[in-house]
């Protein structure tokens, strides 16, 4: 007889059990320093309950919202056309749940009260840690405010069920929903980030709207209840508010072809659209598209380094979860010394990331109100935008080797987390857009130039690293001769500037060792081309602990 055991070859040991759920703000002793340090108002209790929601609930709603695709449905069974693209329910409750808590909103809801684009980048940093793609409409329907703000002839209704409503993801035109979201349309085959090559046209009607034809190559959020996008009208490139269906409740003109096939952000829906003559409306003056959307590609550009960083800091909780808890050679992989040298070198750079991504919330959030900050707002984000997501990638795939073959296997957080991270380096421009962007804003707008390194002087005497980098850097400002070829390097030099101005203006003890190992490291040449490469004088157990989850917190 068959003995019931047979197959019971082995006992499962020496593997980690599932990681936990927490409050991804109370364990975050990191997020919660940054934080701090740029927003000294009442912490409001939204961060903690966002938290715990998004940590016990959310994580789940992420993992079945990218196992399961959105899918085009271009017609109903009766053959009419429809242009519906079907969520899994998941993506409707990480939806539904962030913009309840105002990841969408809260900065244009408390826009009297300083910090309130700190509070929201705290929010976006959280919603984003437990699904990605959401993160995508919720990003196109924050930063469209400003500019429907110039919307002189739209109907009040947009703005207002935009920055007050809830999430509605019925059909129905837009004055009878709930809430609103807005997606983007600018880019065309022709010419990419280029958008003064579009050819879309825009005629102007009788009754003030303008017909829309052409195309978009990408259209994001096709299920959003307008599009922000640009065509060529008579006076020129212009900025338009495109409904998804129009008041009388038919279907705008817009045609979706197909939806792209993406590397990942699989949650979330990108499409190829045709317009034939779609309604939409003007914002801002004929021919000034560009400087309408301005505002809007800087809140964009932060939000990327939002998600970026988010994406850091749970790969960084995946890792240290299972090094924590996986032994090898006879102790755990936490207690090898050149695992702790890896660990503690991803500690520093999510810290990096997170403390120079809350800066630049807080130059956003003062802009309206200090040039100083304006100006370091229009410069950082490019900077920010170009350096945090271009690690994102490497850091990630570090993130997952500490997991070995299980952090390459789909039932593992890691690969999700992997395809996700090169996309904020590709959207919003590219890692070229965003220098030549930085060397354009230093020639041609002064006061960047003046606010930045202005900034760079308030860690000054603070660290003699700091001091030595910074004098090279202004030297290397100063010689003109092929600056455009050396643009990457410059940018990236003065982000490295910028994250240890950033940690070293932190006065708690915990993030001065941090920022004194960064300096050590990323300044003064102690550091190799991959993680895992500090110098053996670093304080390895501190770091970590430091970048640890807060066990009484989860």
């Amino acid at each position: 007889m068959t003995s019931p055991n047979k197959f019971q070859t082995h006992e499962v040991e020496n593997q980690p059990l599932p990681l936990p759920p927490y409050n991804l703000w109370l364990a975050d002793e990191l997020l919660q320093c940054f934080f701090s340090q740029h927003c000294d108002k009442p912490l409001p209790s939204v961060l903690e309950s966002f938290g715990h929601l998004a940590g016990h609930n959310q994580f789940e709603h992420g993992e079945d919202a990218n196992k399961n695709k959105p899918v085009l449905h271009a017609f109903d069974r009766y053959g009419r056309r429809i242009d519906e693209v079907k969520f899994h329910p998941s993506y409707h409750a990480l939806m539904s749940s962030a913009m309840a808590n105002k990841v969408h909103s809260y900065s244009w809801q408390n826009l009297d009260t300083p910090g309130s684009h700190v509070v929201r980048a705290a929010l976006l940093y959280i919603h984003s840690q437990t699904d990605a793609g959401t993160t995508c409409p919720l990003t196109m329907t924050h930063a469209a405010v400003p500019a429907i703000q110039q919307g002189k002839n739209l109907p009040s209704y947009w703005l207002t069920k935009l920055v007050n409503g809830q999430y509605d993801p019925r059909q129905l035109p837009a004055f009878k929903k709930e809430g609103i979201t807005v997606g983007m349309g600018m880019t065309e085959k022709q010419g990419g980030s280029d958008v003064r090559r579009n050819t879309t046209r825009a005629e102007k009607r009788e009754d003030g709207s303008y017909a829309i034809t052409g195309h978009k190559f990408f259209y994001s959020a096709p299920m959003c209840d307008a599009h922000l996008i640009l065509a060529q009208a008579e006076g020129g490139l212009s900025c338009f508010l495109l409904p998804r269906m129009l008041e009388n409740g038919a279907l705008n003109h817009v045609r979706i072809q197909r939806l792209k096939d993406k590397l990942g952000d699989w949650s979330n829906a990108s499409s190829e659209v045709e317009f034939q003559e779609a309604t939409a409306f003007l914002l801002g003056e004929e021919g000034r598209g560009v400087p309408v959307i301005i505002d809007m590609v800087s809140l964009t550009r932060l939000d990327c380094m939002i998600g970026s960083s988010a994406l850091m800091r749970q790969a960084l909780v995946q890792a240290l979860h299972h090094v924590g808890e996986r032994e090898a050679f006879g102790k755990l992989l936490i207690n090898q010394p050149l695992m702790q040298n890896v660990v503690a070198d991803l500690v520093i750079e999510s810290a990096a990331a997170t403390a120079l991504t809350m800066r630049v919330a807080k130059a956003v959030d003062a802009s309206s109100n200090n040039a100083h900050e304006a100006a370091l707002a229009r410069i950082t984000t490019a900077i920010g935008k170009y350096w945090v997501c271009k690690r994102t990638a490497t850091f990630v795939n570090e993130a997952q080797e500490c997991l070995g073959g299980i952090g390459y296997v789909e039932e593992n957080a890691m690969p999700r987390l992997y395809r996700q991270a090169p996309l904020n380096s590709i959207w919003e421009g590219s890692g070229n857009v965003q220098c030549l962007d930085v060397l354009r804003a230093l020639s041609k707008e002064p006061a960047t130039k003046k606010a930045l390194f202005a900034e760079l002087k308030t860690a000054a005497g603070k660290n003699p690293h700091f001091d030595v980098f910074v004098e090279d850097l202004i030297k290397e400002f100063s010689n003109t001769d092929s600056l455009e070829i050396r643009s990457r390097l410059l940018t990236e030099k003065t982000a490295l500037a910028l994250q240890a101005c950033v940690l070293l203006n932190n006065e708690l003890v915990d993030i001065k060792i941090l920022a004194e190992s960064f300096c050590e490291s990323r300044l003064a040449d102690q550091h190799g081309l991959a993680f895992g490469t500090l110098p053996a004088t670093t304080p390895f157990k501190e770091i970590i602990q430091i970048g640890s989850l807060r066990a009484q917190r989860i």
